[in-house]
């Protein structure tokens, strides 16, 4: 049960509304169910000789009063507009029962406590099966105003009681830091377009997935005009400096065709010009250092720091923990950058669906994330996908979704939560998805029997107490095949085991030779290493596949605005 509360000036145009057609003649039997008198509230719903105005004169009646004490101002905003929805598959509810949720929902947040008389003016209009609209005049008979501080997160913690009395489907609850849900105003105008997102969705993912590949503010505000995605920088009067931002939709525009803004904080909370400062780097791109670095180090640069950051999630240290967890939100978002063919929907869809999980009331420390955002963004221009480290990335980023969930949940954080389990659970399809056909290629080159039982040997002594476990599962002879690699590559067998045998997921994993595997494979070859840094030595120069452009982002966005233009999204 989903209230959203807003306030407005123009009681009469909403009570037009209310009871009216509807702008798609949706609205059948508009009618009261609640209201602050039964008695004394005129229903135009059932009674033809009703106006619309005869109501909002009543509602009205104590505003006007306080109105003229005043001199003839009204007080702004003094309209209340709370509409409150059972979710998709929630059992029908009678005019009765809507009523009581009516009446709980006003006394909850301020506007008619129970048992107060002195109470503001409000109703409660039914017009379709699955929700109601409640509408008051904020101010009291006594002339005061009501007190509705946080009426919105009272009104949530009022539904959620709701929700469990009625045998209603249980929503989360939130803490104030989600992005403000859409409005019907909004699905009705994808819908009439024939998009398949509203507009501001839209532009709260692009933001999203551009703030997570760029490493400056002047890149984050280039690279969104160049997808066709309007920008209107808010300047301050007195510094110059920019103080904030809207953005609008290519093509999207009001009855005036003038574009429809959305603020950046108004998309999403951690979108707002002061949260993107925290998070984008003040050094410019050409000033970083390019170093030696392949393709496959970027990779495994990024494996490593979703390992670390999974530790991190253990420790005391809560402002850490949310840092690296906004990290992380930044890695699936350039993951999906960086994959290829049918892997990429599906890392858009877990990064997407972990925004939620990346913020919470606690104040993240970005700065203790460093290494892991900038492994995040290093990803985002990796110039190609090798393979088996893709995997390893993928497997390392479930099992962090998954940690993700279980941190958030052990502070209450409901809705983030739930949106980190979504997230392992999209992980873990393209897992099962990309691993299945390299687990089994593996194994069919699994060494000889006299081979593969020395790497037996090695596993019972570097990790005695996980052998037999690790021995007797199924992917064992993939582990064994990537043993061999990884001694041929130049690493001791033993002393590699040992180390990464000796990180937490290993002693609950379902199948920890498929641990294993991946964080071998994660390793770098030593000898390939050796030979470039003798290479380097000699005086040969090889550049950089992590320097970042523009463009390598514009290119990866380029079908998504493609798909919005034509009306796809």
């Amino acid at each position: 049960m989903v209230p959203d509360l807003s306030t407005g000036s123009d009681t009469r145009g909403l009570v037009a509304y209310l009871f009216g057609p509807g702008r798609r003649d949706e609205h059948t039997d508009p009618h009261l169910v609640a209201a602050w008198d039964m008695a004394g509230a005129p229903d135009p719903g059932s009674n033809p000789e009703v106006t619309y105005t005869n109501l909002a004169k009543r509602l009205d009646h104590h505003v006007d009063l306080r109105a003229r004490e005043l001199g003839g101002t009204k007080p702004a905003q003094h309209v209340w507009h709370c509409p409150v929805r059972t979710a998709p598959g929630d059992r029908y509810l009678t005019d009765a029962e809507w009523a009581d949720v009516a009446r709980r929902v006003v006394a909850a947040t301020g506007i008619a406590p129970e048992g107060d008389e002195k109470g503001c003016r409000w109703i409660a209009v039914r017009h379709a099966d699955d929700h109601i609209h409640l509408l008051a005049t904020t101010v009291r008979a006594d002339g005061r105003r009501p007190r509705t501080h946080r009426d919105g997160q009272r009104a949530q913690q009022e539904c959620r009681k709701i929700e469990a009395e009625f045998g209603l489907r249980q929503l989360k609850s939130g803490d104030l830091t989600a992005p403000r849900t859409l409005t019907g105003a909004e699905h009705a105008k994808a819908q009439r377009q024939g998009r398949q997102t509203a507009s501001r969705q839209w532009l709260r993912e692009q933001a999203y997935t551009v703030a997570a590949s760029v490493r400056t503010e002047t890149e984050y505000f280039t690279v969104l005009e160049s997808l066709g995605i309007k920008v209107k920088p808010r300047i301050g009067p007195e510094t110059g400096d920019v103080i904030g931002y809207s953005l609008a939709a290519p093509d999207d525009t009001n009855a005036d065709n003038a574009p429809v803004w959305y603020g950046g904080s108004t998309l999403a909370p951690d979108l707002s010009i002061n949260r993107l400062r925290e998070r984008l780097a003040t050094q410019d791109v050409a000033d970083r250092p390019q170093g030696l670095v392949g393709p496959a180090e970027v990779w495994r640069r990024a494996e490593s720091a979703v390992r670390t950051a999974r530790t991190v999630l253990d420790s005391d240290d809560d402002p850490a923990a949310q840092g690296h967890l906004d990290a992380f939100g930044d890695t699936l978002h350039n993951l999906a950058l960086a994959a290829k063919g049918p892997a990429r929907s599906e890392l858009q869809a877990a990064a997407m669906a972990f925004n939620r999980a990346r913020r919470s009331a606690t104040r993240a420390n970005h700065q203790a994330a460093t290494a892991l955002r900038q492994a995040a963004k290093d990803l985002a221009h990796a110039s190609s996908e090798p393979g088996g480290i893709a995997i390893a990335l993928v497997f390392a980023a479930l099992h962090l979704a998954r940690a993700a969930a279980k941190w958030h949940e052990q502070r209450g954080h409901e809705q983030q939560a739930a949106a980190a389990a979504q997230a392992g659970s999209l992980l873990q399809a393209e897992y099962e998805r990309a691993s299945t056909p390299v687990l089994a290629d593996l194994a069919r080159r699994s060494p000889s029997p006299k081979v593969a039982e020395r790497y037996a040997e090695v596993v019972r002594q570097a990790l005695p107490s996980d052998a037999d476990r690790i021995l007797s599962d199924t992917s064992w002879p993939a582990l064994a095949t990537t043993i061999a690699k990884a001694e041929t590559a130049g690493h001791n067998p033993r002393r590699l085991v040992a180390e990464l045998g000796s990180e937490r997921e290993l002693k609950t994993a379902k199948f920890p030779a498929q641990v294993l595997v991946w964080r071998v494979t994660a390793q770098p070859n030593r000898r390939q290493s050796a030979a470039a840094m003798r290479s380097n030595s000699s005086g040969a120069v090889r550049s950089s596949t992590t320097s970042p452009t523009v463009s390598a982002v514009i290119s990866s966005q380029a079908v998504q605005w493609e798909r919005h233009r034509r009306g796809g999204r």
